[in-house]
């Protein structure tokens, strides 16, 4: 960027964190009276409320979800929804991808510490502490739950940004472990501009313009076994490195990559 114009950025950035602040102040009472709810009906209300603050945010600061031609999801069927995940923007993302449906998604336990914000996410997200067994173990749980009551569940497979040129880090077993045992299918979702629109090193790289994304053929699980759960997982790794590499994801060195195995 010419130095001349990195002050209008800044200011750029200074406005979207604010009108961000502003649109969490303003949904935190709804989240307060439709956690009273119950977790299923409330949690609904809830994300509603934050596709509105989303909605609004990405409106305001430029920034346009585009849905690229795709397999969409059957609205008769729920799924575990996977992505790629390498931007602060991944997030406000799911909401605009897998609105029309009831969801949760699994998030990093980290995100409850920070103030205000914290208690939306706690109230919105089941968290995962991935250097805790015993912390995993309950969150499979709970995704668990969540698909057995009808409600499809949203994972990054890679467990933290992609901070490589790789198309994709190595994937955790955990969303296809839970695929298997729920015999739920796995529907792959790429994200291919958040990288460009705020890069995942600072909140302040964030500028304006397309988040375009697109959906992939689900991948069944149906007669699975844990036996099985490998081959699942790379399965789904690859349908995703083809698909980040037909679409020229911008983060792929246009050198020979060395793939993960």
């Amino acid at each position: 960027m010419p130095a001349a114009l990195k002050p209008l950025h800044w200011i750029y950035c200074c406005y979207a964190l604010l009108l961000f602040i502003a649109g969490m102040l303003l949904v935190v009472p709804f989240v307060v009276l439709f956690s009273l709810r119950g977790p299923v009906r409330g949690g609904n209300l809830i994300y509603k409320a934050c596709w509105y603050w989303d909605w609004c945010w990405m409106t305001l600061i430029g920034i346009r979800h585009v849905m690229l031609p795709g397999p969409e999801p059957d609205a008769a069927k729920q799924y575990v929804f996977v992505a790629n995940h390498n931007s602060y923007l991944d997030i406000p993302l799911i909401l605009f991808v897998v609105r029309r449906r009831a969801f949760r998604v699994l998030g990093k336990a980290e995100m409850r510490k920070v103030p205000i914000f914290g208690y939306i996410y706690r109230q919105a997200v089941i968290m995962v502490d991935r250097s805790n067994p015993e912390q995993r173990s309950k969150s499979a749980r709970e995704l668990i739950s969540v698909l057995r009551q009808g409600i499809s569940v949203f994972i990054f497979p890679e467990g933290t940004f992609n901070e490589t040129h790789a198309p994709l880090k190595q994937f955790y077993d955990g969303a296809f472990r839970i695929a298997i045992e729920t015999q739920t299918p796995v529907k792959p979702v790429l994200f291919l501009d958040a990288y460009k629109r705020m890069h995942y090193s600072s909140i302040f790289n964030l500028n304006p313009g397309e988040l375009r994304t697109v959906f992939l053929p689900e991948v069944s699980v149906e007669g699975l076994t844990m036996d099985d759960l490998q081959a699942l997982k790379q399965r789904v790794f690859r349908q995703m490195e083809a698909g980040l590499e037909r679409l020229g994801a911008p983060w792929i060195e246009a050198l020979n990559v060395p793939r993960n195995e």
